[in-house]
């Protein structure tokens, strides 16, 4: 068993939802270009898995794992009145991690949130927002390319 499967496995929010290679993203899997899809070990749909405990909360969407790391993928619309909404997000899951699942927290990549835009990055340069989302690290991209 991998090490990505033994820490979801010991984490009881999400025990139940581990995936092989990226099946837990679904159609949303195809937003995801692992150089090498031999390395990818496994993943989890963190939105569905963690809906029915906290029902009214913000949920981050996926994590997965690739060569050993985890990265956090958030599928959503890029758009300027958006940016608040991912962000409670981005805060809901740092905090669940630190909460909830810090075997998987401890298997982060470098550079492990990632919002992945559902169609065009609508976000004016210009705008609070804008800067928000860069602060945060969190610029959407339409592909998460990983090497």
């Amino acid at each position: 068993m991998l090490a990505f499967e033994k820490a979801v496995k010991a984490t009881p929010d999400i025990s139940h939802c581990y995936q092989p290679g990226l099946r837990a993203l679904g159609s949303h899997s195809s937003k995801i270009q692992p150089a090498d899809t031999r390395c990818c070990e496994g993943s989890v749909d963190l939105d569905a898995c963690l809906q029915t405990r906290y029902p009214d909360d913000n949920r981050w969407d996926y994590v997965l794992s690739y060569k050993k790391k985890a990265y956090f993928v958030e599928v959503h619309p890029a758009q300027t009145s958006e940016v608040e909404t991912v962000l409670k997000k981005l805060n809901w899951l740092k905090n669940w991690l630190a909460a909830h699942a810090p075997l998987v927290e401890k298997q982060k990549a470098v550079n492990p949130y990632y919002w992945i835009a559902t169609g065009k990055v609508n976000i004016l340069k210009t705008s609070p927002q804008h800067r928000k989302v860069a602060q945060a690290g969190l610029m959407p991209v339409s592909l998460l390319k990983l090497a």
